[in-house]
């Protein structure tokens, strides 16, 4: 990606945060906000405020007047403009409102997930490893982070790194377990010293970047590939690990209905005594 590219897609993400923003300000905390209007490509419901979010992505692609694709869990895929053979494909992978749940009930964690890839057109469909930048943002603290591949990760223009911590018993983990079916996760709640459940995966695996939490889990094999595009390129250029539950590259397609597991950490060690917890190794 050419120099000024990341420029000028940079600013579009950051005005594309902006604006989702502001569009759902109004219905934070409010009933109507849940209100169901369809069902998404994903195959969850769609509500109201999802609706708002995705319109507004949709809205800052199309004022760019480049050709772009958007992939987002609502609509599915959308090109926008019209590509020339020889030029990359640049692919938008959006969660406009990561933490649905958490912004109808004014919980404040909540914000967007953006992962941009460039894409040359080929027989391999695209996927995690063609992802150049990711940028998440808590709306409700306006934190973001972000990062470009081979340069680092930042939060608020800050460089990050991920937390140091090698022991599992005195680490903070954040987790998505609700129907998680493995026995071994017990195994995980004994030892580990904080468990942290906050609704919002692109924001926990973030917290992994900062060294918030020292590591992140989601072993349902359930995850969705584009709720986690930008943030596990965040982890990774902070100097994090993230892999699959069984400790396998995750490199999953950029598509809606790709599903993964994962298990992120600050450090090598700790992802090891993890693996060694969950009775992989």
């Amino acid at each position: 990606m050419k120099k000024s590219d990341i420029y000028y897609w940079r600013s579009t993400a950051i005005k594309m945060a902006e604006q989702v923003q502001k569009a759902i300000a109004p219905l934070v905390g409010k009933e109507e906000a849940s209100e169901i209007i369809r069902m998404g490509a994903d195959g969850t419901p769609t509500k109201l405020i999802d609706l708002i979010a995705e319109d507004e992505t949709i809205n800052v692609l199309e004022n760019t007047g480049r050709p772009v694709t958007l992939i987002s869990e609502e609509i599915g895929y959308l090109k926008i403009g019209e590509e020339e053979d020889s030029e990359p494909q640049i692919i938008f992978v959006v969660d406009p409102l990561d933490g649905t749940t958490n912004a109808i009930k004014n919980i404040p964690f909540y914000g967007i997930s953006i992962a941009i890839a460039e894409y040359h057109s080929s027989n391999v469909l695209p996927s995690l490893n063609d992802v150049k930048m990711g940028f998440v943002k808590n709306f409700a603290t306006d934190d973001i982070y972000e990062a470009l591949r081979g340069h680092g990760a930042r939060l608020n223009n800050k460089k990050i790194k991920p937390s140091k911590q090698k022991s599992l018993e005195e680490s903070s983990m954040g987790a998505f377990i609700y129907g998680t079916k493995f026995p071994k996760v017990d195994n995980i709640c004994r030892i580990i010293r904080r468990m942290r459940i906050l609704g919002s995966v692109a924001l926990e695996l973030s917290y992994v970047a900062n060294g918030a939490y020292d590591a992140f889990m989601d072993l349902r094999g359930n995850l969705r590939v584009v709720d986690i595009a930008a943030s596990k390129l965040i982890v990774e250029e902070a100097g994090g690990i993230v892999t699959t539950e069984k400790g396998d590259p995750l490199n999953g397609l950029l598509n809606v209905k790709e599903r993964t597991s994962l298990i992120a950490a600050g450090n090598k060690q700790l992802h090891h005594e993890i693996m060694k917890a969950l009775e992989v190794i």
